[in-house]
């Protein structure tokens, strides 16, 4: 087989030509039987319903307009039908040309064979027309004869030929004998049987040169005129109402679609952020324990070189002279430990000098509990009236004593508080827990404690009410449809149930704030 380039540089040759353009058209031949196995696949298998086609019909039309739709395929599969009748024979047809004249046979395999069979005695090559010829001999045509009463629109006869040299029957003549479907072309029929649909341009008229006499199309009557209108009129308005509602159908199928997405998205991004969230805790609990692991390390370190420094000195020392050190030692620790006592201990013979400079409560509260004392001792009740007075319970011995037994738990409970709250991470549960043993005598240690401790507590306390939109508060869209659901803003005047909100994107702008309900924002 030539290619065009070779075909421009090589002298032409007859063979050399022939045979390639035979090899070419062989090749073709080749490729459309190719192309009719698959299509019966496609047929038989039903697979054009997975692009959404209702038929094979439909299939064709769409898919292989290009190369003639469903009419052109139609034409393959009758071709591929009439071979597969004829058995062997069939190696002797080589194109669909060739088998269109025999398709009319296929219901009658015999004849069919024996037409195959006289084409090619008569020619071993034999040609659509070999075969049409050979089929009107074993089973001729009946002529159609049209009812005398209608009046034929294209004249009884009138032979034409085939002038356009691109047409596979040029030169050929043939009779038009019947309507024309349309107003560009004809249906011929030729000496050997065969009709075809040829256009009205490659055609001449053995009397005249051109065919105008072919191309009148059918009148209706008025009446029929009008009903065809009326009927076109109906089914455009039903197109165009399916248009719309079809229209419609797929606007809301869109919009749910995208909210479903977007809902979709949220979620995915909560859990994303939940996961974070957990993942941020573990961070923390890891770290927290490194460095207390770290800390332990440390004091062990410390701990190994205090040992160290011990056992050079057990060895450097004797024994006798270590125990004088011990001695001595703890004699200074416990004298420590006296004075830092008699530091905060307050005398009342010091009170009486001059008025305490520190600690006034502590010492009106050890004033009440000596007058109690007395009271008991001598039996005086104007003592135990002042004693009641200081320490704030009734004037009886029994109230006054469990009063003292609660104020002397005021260093304990202030301690354990200290504790709870210098813990690192330390919760309002972790401080109730401890607050609620000493919860008779909350107005008497409250003020033992400073400030910084008095707010770290209400801040405890606050974390766990349920968080609402105040004052200060950063703020967002609670619609997340809303066109500015991610921009962000700050409350800034609370109105009860609405707030004014300035928001960060409108700093350039003269509006700065803006009005709304508080069920319509969420807390960032």
């Amino acid at each position: 087989m030539l290619t065009l380039d070779q075909a421009e540089t090589l002298t032409p040759d007859y063979n050399l030509l022939n045979s390639s353009i035979q090899e070419t058209f062989t090749s073709l031949d080749r490729f459309e039987w190719q192309a009719v196995g698959e299509l019966l696949q496609m047929r038989d298998h039903s697979l054009y319903l997975e692009a959404g086609y209702a038929s094979f019909q439909e299939y064709c039309h769409r898919e292989l307009s290009a190369w003639g739709g469903y009419r052109r395929i139609t034409q393959l599969l009758g071709a591929k039908k009439v071979i597969d009748t004829v058995g062997e024979l069939g190696s002797h047809i080589k194109n669909e040309r060739q088998a269109r004249p025999l398709l009319r046979l296929v219901k009658e395999p015999d004849k069919l064979r024996e037409v195959v069979a006289i084409a090619v005695q008569e020619n071993p090559s034999p040609s659509a027309s070999d075969f049409a010829a050979a089929a009107q001999k074993v089973v001729p045509r009946k002529p159609r004869i049209k009812p005398q009463s209608q009046e034929p629109l294209v004249p009884k006869s009138n032979l034409v030929k085939v002038t356009s040299a691109p047409h596979p029957r040029y030169g050929d003549e043939g009779t038009i004998e019947a309507d024309a479907p349309n107003p560009t072309q004809q249906i011929v029929t030729f000496a050997d049987g065969e009709k075809l649909l040829i256009n009205n341009t490659d055609l001449t008229h053995l009397s005249n040169d051109e065919i105008e006499s072919f191309t009148t199309e059918r009148k209706y009557p008025p009446g029929y005129a009008q009903a065809i209108a009326a009927i076109e009129q109906q089914y455009q308005q039903k197109i165009e109402r399916l248009e719309q509602e079809l229209r419609i159908g797929l606007l809301s199928e869109a919009k749910a679609q995208a909210e479903q997405q977007v809902q979709e998205q949220l979620t995915s991004w909560q859990q994303l952020y939940q996961q974070q969230k957990e993942q941020n805790i573990q961070i923390q609990q890891r770290l927290d324990e490194m460095e207390a692991l770290r800390q332990f390390q440390y004091e062990n370190q410390q701990l190994k070189q205090r040992i160290q420094e011990l056992e050079n000195a057990v060895q450097e020392r004797p024994s006798q002279q270590w125990g004088n050190t011990l001695t001595k030692q703890a004699a200074k620790a416990l004298n420590k430990e006296v004075l830092r006592s008699l530091e905060n201990t307050i005398d009342l013979r010091s009170l009486a000098i001059e008025p305490p400079k520190e600690n006034a409560t502590e010492c009106l509260r050890l004033m009440g509990i000596a007058l109690g004392n007395l009271a008991s001792a001598m039996n005086n009740t104007q003592a135990l009236q002042a004693a009641a007075l200081l320490l704030g319970s009734e004037p009886t011995p029994s109230a006054i004593a469990w009063r003292a037994e609660q104020l002397q738990l005021i260093p304990q409970a202030v301690s354990d508080i200290r504790a709870v709250l210098s813990k690192p991470g330390c919760t309002w549960i972790d401080y109730l827990s401890v607050a609620q043993e000493y919860e008779v005598i909350k107005q008497d240690y409250w003020p033992e404690l400073t400030p910084k401790e008095i707010e770290l507590i209400t801040a405890l306390e606050k974390s766990t009410r349920p968080k609402t939109i105040e004052v200060g508060s950063i703020v967002a869209h609670a619609d997340q449809y809303c066109a500015l659901y991610v921009a962000i803003g700050e409350v800034i005047e609370d109105l009860g149930d609405e707030v004014w909100v300035a928001w960060d994107h409108w700093k350039d702008r003269p509006k700065k704030t803006d009005r709304y309900f508080k069920d319509e924002l969420r807390l960032l």
